[in-house]
């Protein structure tokens, strides 16, 4: 499988949709579409058949609100097809690595990267999940299913501050900002802060409704739901402090 096959979509999802705007399944929807094309693109696999997504809970400690909310949006859809992998209070699956393997689309809740990575770690999580972006299975996810591919990022999994975080799996070798114009936090300043002092690698950052597309380790392009958002690439200047570059993101 060459590293083009290899595909991530990692997004900050909406934290206030607002009255009439698109909320964050709208970029669910860009991973299926991104799925399905990889799904199509792969020689020797059958085409008449759902795309086959797994939502994984972890990072909110398989909440069964968001594990139904889920269920609820890919039922009325023949194109799609959900299953559900839950790591509380054991595997909700008999093989975790078949299952996984077996899927077109990994689509991660955010919620608690630190916790995320402890539990995944624990179930032998990050081996499986790189196998599966090796065999072209895309990687999805918003806010902490956005960080857990990088090296890391700021999170407040730890506290109510910002500190941070550098256990991601790494399959991105970049760190990653998330929200990154959320009013509530200085999400902005401190990213930039922490790539400045050298905490964290350069990488990039995502304003709500944006998601970035990678193929391999490249980023491919920018996409966002919401007019006027932005992405941006964050990188260390020698001697201190940061430079930063905008992506301007499609429209989708």
């Amino acid at each position: 499988m060459t590293s083009s096959r290899r595909q991530i979509f990692a997004f900050s999802g909406v934290l206030d949709s607002g009255p009439g705007g698109k909320d964050s399944f709208a970029l669910v929807e860009h991973a299926l579409t991104l799925a399905t094309q990889a799904r199509q693109e792969r020689a020797g696999q059958e085409q008449d058949r759902p795309t086959l997504a797994c939502y994984v809970p972890t990072a909110v400690g398989d909440a069964q609100a968001a594990i139904d909310f889920y269920h609820e949006k890919f039922a009325p859809r023949a194109d799609a097809q959900l299953s559900v992998l839950r790591l509380f209070t054991q595997p909700s699956v008999p093989d975790v690595a078949a299952h996984l393997i077996s899927q077109d689309l990994i689509l991660v809740e955010g919620g608690s990267v630190v916790n995320l990575m402890a539990v995944w770690r624990a179930h032998g999580l990050p081996r499986i999940l790189r196998r599966c972006w090796a065999a072209g299975v895309v990687l999805a996810g918003a806010s902490a299913g956005s960080l857990c591919w990088r090296v890391g990022g700021p999170t407040d999994s730890f506290s109510d501050r910002l500190d941070p975080f550098t256990g991601g799996l790494g399959l991105l070798p970049y760190s990653n900002g998330v929200h990154d114009d959320f009013a509530g936090q200085p999400r902005r300043e401190v990213y930039r802060t922490m790539v400045a002092e050298g905490v964290l690698p350069g990488g990039y950052a995502t304003e709500d409704g944006t998601g970035l597309h990678y193929r391999g380790t490249a980023l491919r392009e920018a996409v966002s739901i919401r007019p006027g958002k932005c992405a941006w690439r964050v990188a260390p200047e020698p001697g201190g402090g940061y430079t930063e570059e905008p992506i301007r993101p499609r429209p989708i």
